[in-house]
């Protein structure tokens, strides 16, 4: 076993008041690209509505008459004004409503979560704080906590369960999105390069991903 993985516990005011000792197998996991593209892959396809329908040229208005005779006209052969080489025709090979669905195994899922948290870590980009105090939705006083953190850049703001004051207070904020633990998720995570959680986030994650769930998983196996 290597060194305990500690992170400082910060407060809204930027002052270390604690330390967070973090379970290793969320935030310790070795890196795994592959499964960690597999599930980024996975998502994006599955957000995709898959509605995109173009109109064959057996679905446009149009007569299927031939337009003239063969021959002796002068001009190229052309048959049913709804040929896609005509203006107004249907469209040849154009997409029509499917599924982008991609199924992907639970374990392997966790697996990718775990390989992003541990990938944070190693890079300093998890940040964590005690709570972030606000009693009412104040924008200027999330600005500027984040600035005391010293968070330039883009930042996901991760609570245990979804913050009302914290959420009205985000939402106006260029370059920060809020979540609750339980929604943290391989393209979030990625898409932000700061992941600033609470405390109760971190338990709420390693509640839901961590030693007693890979035991379990283990066991199925």
């Amino acid at each position: 076993m290597g060194a305990a993985l500690k992170v400082p516990v910060r407060n809204i005011k930027g002052k270390v008041v604690d330390e967070i000792e973090l379970d290793e197998t969320v935030f310790g996991v070795p890196p795994n690209e592959a499964v960690v593209h597999q599930a980024l892959v996975r998502q994006l396809a599955n957000a995709r509505a898959g509605t995109a329908d173009t109109k064959g040229r057996s679905e446009v208005s149009g007569s299927t008459r031939k337009l003239y005779r063969q021959k002796h006209t002068g001009f190229a052969r052309a048959g049913s004004r709804r040929s896609p080489i005509r203006r107004g025709g249907g469209v040849a090979f154009g997409p029509q409503p499917r599924s982008y669905r991609q199924a992907m195994p639970r374990k392997m899922r966790r697996l990718a979560l775990r390989c992003v948290l541990s990938a944070k870590v190693a890079d300093g980009e998890l940040s964590i704080i005690d709570s972030f105090g606000l009693k009412q939705p104040v924008t200027k006083k999330l600005v500027n906590a984040l600035n005391i953190l010293g968070i330039e850049s883009s930042v996901l703001l991760v609570t245990d369960e979804p913050d009302l004051n914290v959420i009205k207070s985000a939402r106006n904020i260029s370059g920060v999105k809020t979540l609750p633990a339980s929604m943290l998720n391989v393209v979030d995570m990625l898409s932000y390069r700061i992941l600033l959680m609470t405390v109760d986030a971190v338990h709420r994650v390693e509640a839901l991903w961590g030693s007693k769930q890979v035991v379990a998983e283990a066991q199925v196996s």
